[in-house]
């Protein structure tokens, strides 16, 4: 699961593994299976971090990412 922000304030936590899309358009808005949007305030390079986060975490939490600067 990944925190996101929803316009208003509120926050919610998605399943990363139900994401399909993460668009710019220019609010993020996130599509899931089953065709459920949530718009959210977090950039689209934002959530694509967290869920790589949330992937590496789950999937193979002993290999390190690097990030470039």
């Amino acid at each position: 699961m990944i925190l996101l922000t929803r316009l208003n304030g509120s926050r919610l936590y998605i399943n990363a593994e139900k994401i399909l899309i993460v668009e710019g358009t220019p609010d993020t808005i996130i599509t899931l299976v089953g065709n459920v949007k949530y718009v959210v305030k977090e950039s689209p390079e934002s959530v694509v971090g967290d869920i790589l986060g949330y992937q590496q975490k789950v999937h193979n939490p002993h290999l390190t990412i690097e990030k470039e600067i």
